[in-house]
């Protein structure tokens, strides 16, 4: 079984910012297989999960943790359901990449990502796949965790279910053929910025 995580942060508060695309990602993955999200089981209180079964049996959640508490639920899911982390791909904002683009990465560090940083001390390992959505800097001379709160320009608004739809069939590309081919087909830009 594939585990597809989306990060972000529960509330209505936070719900169309930056920082909550991975939401959007698993939203549309469960959308397209009509799969209903719902409380995990009593083991993984806090998150909203949903499982396909069949041939290729999925696994899609958003942890209801705050971002910098996303390895938690992580975690809890992967022993629940006895899931090993080359099995798992986390879905979550990226600032260092432009808004749209997608880079997908087998392993690494956190890059300065709370969330990530928080499920790698909790599994223990870098070794889980990720897939970055570019969210864009902004003004730099604003706070970054001031900009991944905010809401899409409408600019962006316009393109943003084409980047959702995109982000979607890139992780379940992961679930069925491997982090390899998602990163041959969504990383052909090799003048991109190097993210762990």
């Amino acid at each position: 079984m594939k585990l597809i995580i989306g990060l972000g942060n529960p509330g209505r508060a936070y719900r169309d910012t930056r920082h909550n695309v991975g939401f959007l990602v698993v939203d549309e993955i469960a959308r397209r297989h009509q799969l209903a999200l719902a409380m995990g089981p009593s083991q993984v209180p806090e998150t909203f999960v949903a499982k396909k079964f069949g041939a290729d049996p999925l696994l899609v959640a958003k942890p209801l943790t705050f971002m910098n508490r996303s390895g938690d639920a992580v975690a809890a899911l992967a022993r629940y359901y006895d899931i090993g982390a080359a099995d798992v791909i986390v879905v979550v904002d990226e600032v260092a990449l432009p808004f749209g683009r997608l880079r997908a990465r087998a392993r690494g560090s956190a890059g300065g990502h709370n969330g990530l940083k928080s499920i790698i001390e909790r599994l223990g390992t870098t070794e889980f796949a990720r897939l970055r959505l570019g969210v864009g800097r902004g003004d730099p001379r604003r706070d970054l965790s001031d900009h991944v709160l905010t809401t899409f320009e409408p600019g962006e608004r316009a393109e943003l279910e084409g980047f959702i739809a995109r982000a979607a069939d890139a992780a379940e590309m992961f679930a069925v053929a491997g982090i390899e081919q998602v990163m041959n087909t969504y990383n052909p830009d090799t003048t991109a910025p190097e993210i762990d």
